[in-house]
């Protein structure tokens, strides 16, 4: 286990109503007086891990983390089948955002992201450039469609057993279509029993490729069925829709990022974000370091992965905090 921070109990947390009949968990860790810094999960749908708060000096972070829409402890919660998704997009979660960033009174934070997050980071920065004191991405991704693809349809010669086993999971007849597709439309299914069955195969198939470790096993929560249920419903109905984005902006957008600083934390080895997007991202943002962990793979918890992005939020907690520090902000 690398030496991450210890974990700590929020000093205050609360629900906020972000409309449309959505309230969103969050709570808030650290100093009170410590520099801003915002969590924003993976999946999506994954809902705030503990474990991501660690990667924060608690006594120089104001550490912020929330669930976003329909994961976690926010309500109403995806696992419900009546639980309406058409007000949960990349737009809505955007949204979301800004209200608690105002809710908290922050002005400016430290934005960090993983795997999904990363997406999500990079379009509130573009978009809100002027509330991101430093951009952190881990896991780099910009849910471009040839990497949904990779995902759900390039990675299976790599793991033939479980691809088999997650394309046989679909009725015969779109086994050789878009799989993505194909999952939305089964967790759609009014049989609860259908249902379930499509959430345990998708994420059996998402195991398989997390980690280099071949004993690396999922959080226990995915073995949880009202998890799996709300993860598979929000991740599908993300990448069916291409994240509401359109294909590639970010990338083409990414020069306006330069003037803030940035690190990305990339494992060499990373199968369900192959490096090749972060290093298109660090061509155009150049203010963002690009660091690469050698016999790391997509998980946080492999070799050398934490040790990166703690020493790249360690730097950061300076610069944020003293206004006057360089301005490039420099890793």
């Amino acid at each position: 286990m690398p030496n991450l921070y210890p974990e700590i109990e929020p000093y205050e947390t609360g629900m906020l109503d972000v409309g449309d009949g959505n309230r969103i968990y969050w709570a808030v860790s650290g100093n009170p007086d410590g520099a801003p810094a915002v969590i924003l999960h993976g999946g999506p749908g994954s809902g705030h891990s503990a474990r991501l708060s660690r990667y924060f000096d608690p006594a120089a972070y104001r550490i912020i983390a929330f669930d976003q829409r329909g994961c976690g402890q926010s309500l109403p919660h995806a696992s419900d089948p009546a639980t309406d998704l058409s007000v949960n997009t990349t737009g809505h979660l955007l949204h979301d955002l800004e209200l608690l960033r105002q809710h908290l009174g922050v002005d400016r934070w430290l934005v960090f992201g993983v795997s999904w997050g990363c997406t999500l980071g990079l379009a509130y920065a573009i978009q809100n450039r002027r509330r991101v004191a430093a951009l952190v991405a881990v896991g780099v991704t910009t849910t471009r469609r040839c990497e949904i693809d990779w995902l759900y349809r390039g990675l299976a010669p790599l793991f033939p057993e479980q691809w088999a086993c997650f394309r046989n999971g679909v009725p015969e007849e779109q086994r050789d279509s878009d799989l993505v597709a194909a999952y939305y439309q089964l967790l759609r299914n009014p049989d609860p029993a259908i249902r379930a069955k499509a959430a345990k195969n998708w994420h059996d198939w998402e195991a398989a490729s997390i980690s280099i470790d071949p004993n690396s096993k999922p959080s226990a929560k995915w073995s949880e069925p009202s998890y799996r249920m709300a993860r598979a419903r929000i991740v599908t109905h993300y990448f069916h829709h291409n994240g509401w984005l359109e294909e590639g902006i970010l990338l083409r957008q990414a020069h306006t990022l330069n003037g803030i600083p940035g690190v990305m934390v990339q494992g060499r080895l990373d199968l369900e974000a192959p490096l090749v997007t972060a290093w298109e991202l660090s061509q155009t943002w150049t203010d963002g370091k690009l660091v690469i962990v050698d016999n790391a793979s997509h998980s946080p918890a492999d070799p050398g992965m934490s040790e990166a992005i703690i020493a790249a939020t360690d730097h950061f907690s300076s610069i944020i905090r003293r206004p006057s520090a360089d301005a490039s902000g420099q890793f």
